[in-house]
């Protein structure tokens, strides 16, 4: 069990693996609070499932990004440790599911031998950032943002200011205009610019979100310069982690931080952060994500086609030219996202030749290879074909989107997986033309909550159940009429009807007939959604919501044999904060002694950045004694004036706020660290001082 202690050569990394390993064991012994400890799980990527004693491993690709050896490498951890599956996810992630919790410090170590990490792919951090798959192959592109999309990876992975925000924070980078990294539902969403002088930089969406109630992003920078990327991005995090919320989960994403303060507020609050920041300007080395070697040109042998009309659907659908001269890029549909380790090791094996070593996981669920020459295109798809990954009609209306649902999900109310695979069958047996549609998308959650992402879609389902004849009927939700428009400009989709879920088929059938009969020509499906208007989907559907003829196979959920009961367990996709007093001052203290360390080794911002989490911890454990629980950092400040220093209990030089928020208004120096650093030791003595008197 201790052996990567020795072959890790990373000693941060190390130490957090050891970390994760000691935490593991105090919440056995039962000196660990089991909500604080599932905190610390989330952010190093581990996640509960709904399968009682195993956990989900979500392995952070940053914009989707794997080599050969780095995916021969999970699978055999998958084999090794999980279930012999990997799931790819619309964040661009893997997932291994059915874990042992006392073994993810060794499945966390043995992943990093390959520069593979689990670190805060969970949890209230930064998410994985993604990106356009097809960065620096797409033709359209004006740079590619790949390097982008890694320096912010990079610079924010262990950064203290937001290891504990209130909740999640998700980034994007599109390619393209054509925003298939879809920024305008995300936290921050980046599509790349060029100004007049020829100067890299980027349009900037802000504080978009899906969820249960979804938000599009505002537009708040038409061209962000390249080099203000970081800190922009940065004081945001300050921003949100200060005054975001932290008490109600459903209310604490930048999306409702926006709402309550207002748009124009909260960028005057980024703006006013930028003093704190520890990078004024950030460049970008474009060099850090190389484009991979290239296969060798060779002589390919004559293969023979067995299905020559299949083979050029496949050409038709999932091949696209490159913006290289003479390479192309070939998409591999994945149905539901599941590969099972053995087809991913044939995978590999099939593609090596042909390809550039760099696979890319896309939103979708899908995988993208890059650079394979024209000539190698038949014996591509000849050896994908032997293993069945040569399926037409990639990001199609027949290539479904979906979460794991009630799978493994807490939150799963009815099965998603099972029926995106139902609905693909639709599609390619009753509308096989409709593979060659790439503007029509069907995407399914197993909740309202939009990790399969189907509020962006054109034809959106989402798990739900009603009642009838004194049962529970596993039923989904119709969502319409969403998608991407372009440019950081997107529709979120409208809710129309609820039907039970084995219907879904039939409202598949109703929608496509309708849109074959009635849509003018060239009308898109946004265009022919709007001139019929919501209500004529509404009357289309409705027969199927009636409940009074319900089957007797309609009360069974897709891919299940037992009647439907909703067993819906306790989410954590955005972790929990929990304010217990001791807890609260033993994090202080933990807090402190980083900014003790940070301090020691001259990083004056990190140092900064802890010493004003040492004040919030404390402040707020004192507050608890009072029954005070404020939901956000700012108001813990503002609190602790109301209720111990104006009234003369707390004796303080200053008021608190002005002590603690001297942070967003110094430069990051030696001296102000030092200062600041002093500062919070005193008041921290104060504190456990207050403490022993009250439980004296």
């Amino acid at each position: 069990m201790q052996s990567f202690r020795t072959e890790l050569e990373n000693p941060i990394v190390e130490q957090d693996i050891i970390d994760l390993e000691n935490k593991i064991k105090a919440f056995r012994d039962g000196t660990i609070h089991d909500e604080k400890f599932r905190s610390l799980r989330l952010a190093r990527g581990v996640y509960g499932q709904r399968q009682p004693g195993v956990q989900m491993v979500r392995i952070k690709l940053p914009f989707g990004k794997v080599t050969f050896k780095q995916l021969l490498r999970i699978a055999d951890i998958a084999d090794e440790y999980g279930s012999g599956n990997l799931h790819l996810t619309t964040r661009q992630d893997i997932q291994i599911h059915y874990v042992s919790l006392d073994r993810t410090p060794e499945l966390w170590a043995k992943l990093e031998q390959d520069d593979i990490t689990l670190r805060e792919a969970c949890g209230n951090t930064v998410r994985n950032v993604t990106a356009s798959p097809n960065s620096g192959i797409d033709a359209e592109e004006p740079f590619d943002v790949s390097p982008y999309a890694q320096a912010v990876f990079a610079y924010f992975l262990r950064n203290p200011i937001c290891q504990e925000m209130g909740r999640k924070i998700k980034i994007s980078f599109s390619s393209s205009d054509r925003d298939t990294a879809f920024s305008y539902i995300h936290d921050l969403g980046f599509i790349p610019k060029i100004n007049e002088n020829g100067e890299r930089g980027f349009k900037v969406l802000f504080a978009g979100g899906l969820g249960a109630q979804p938000f599009l992003a505002n537009a708040v920078h038409e061209f962000l310069p390249e080099d203000q990327l970081i800190p922009f991005t940065e004081s945001v995090l300050r921003v949100f982690d200060r005054y975001g919320e932290r008490t109600n989960r459903n209310k604490a994403r930048l999306k409702y931080l926006v709402q309550k303060l207002g748009l124009e507020e909260v960028l005057r609050l980024v703006a006013e952060e930028r003093i704190a920041n520890k990078v004024k300007t950030f460049k970008i080395d474009i060099n850090t994500v190389p484009q991979p070697t290239l296969p060798l040109a060779q002589e390919y042998p004559a293969v023979e086609i067995l299905n020559e009309a299949h083979y050029k659907h496949w050409l038709a659908t999932n091949v696209i030219e490159q913006k290289q001269a003479r390479f192309y890029g070939v998409y591999v549909k994945v149905q539901v996202g599941d590969i099972k380790t053995d087809k991913a090791r044939a995978f590999v094996d099939a593609i090596r030749l042909y390809v550039a070593d760099e696979i890319r996981i896309t939103q979708n669920q899908g995988l993208l290879l890059k650079f394979v020459r024209k000539e190698a295109l038949p014996s591509l798809y000849a050896a994908l074909n032997k293993i069945g990954f040569t399926t037409a009609g990639f990001d199609s209306l027949a290539d479904i989107t979906t979460c794991p649902g009630t799978d493994t999900c807490n939150l799963g109310i009815s099965n998603s997986m099972t029926l995106a695979e139902v609905l693909e069958e639709v599609i390619y047996t009753d509308f096989p033309e409709f593979i060659y549609e790439k503007n029509i998308k069907i995407k399914i959650s197993g909740c309202m909550n939009s990790c399969g992402q189907h509020g962006l879609a054109e034809i959106g389902f989402h798990g739900s159940s009603v009642k009838a004849e004194g049962k529970v009927v596993p039923a989904v939700q119709v969502m319409l009429g969403g998608g991407t428009v372009g440019n950081g400009v997107g529709r979120v989709a409208e809710r129309v009807i609820k039907v039970p879920s084995k219907r879904a088929t039939s409202v598949l059938h109703f929608i496509l007939n309708d849109f074959k009969a009635n849509n003018l020509a060239d009308e898109n499906f946004h265009q022919y959604y709007d001139r019929k208007g919501k209500d004529h989907f509404y009357q289309l559907l409705k027969p199927l919501a009636d409940l009074t003829n319900l089957k007797t196979e309609e009360f069974v959920d897709w891919g299940h044999v037992e009647e439907f009961v909703t067993a819906i367990g306790v989410g954590e996709c955005a972790g929990v904060v929990i304010d217990l007093v001791a807890t609260l001052l033993l994090e202080a203290d933990e807090k402190f002694d980083w900014a003790k360390q940070n301090l020691d080794k001259g990083a004056y911002a990190d140092a900064i950045y802890h010493t004003y989490s040492t004040f919030v911890s404390a402040a707020k454990s004192l507050l608890l004694d009072k029954g005070v629980n404020s939901s956000t950092q700012v108001g813990v400040i503002r609190e602790f004036d109301n209720h111990y220093v104006e009234t003369g209990e707390f004796n303080l030089s200053t008021n608190f706020s002005d002590l603690v928020l001297q942070i967003n208004k110094n430069e990051p120096t030696a001296e102000f660290a030092q200062k600041y650093f002093e500062e919070a030791k005193q008041f921290l003595n104060q504190i456990k001082a207050k403490r022993s008197l009250v439980n004296a």
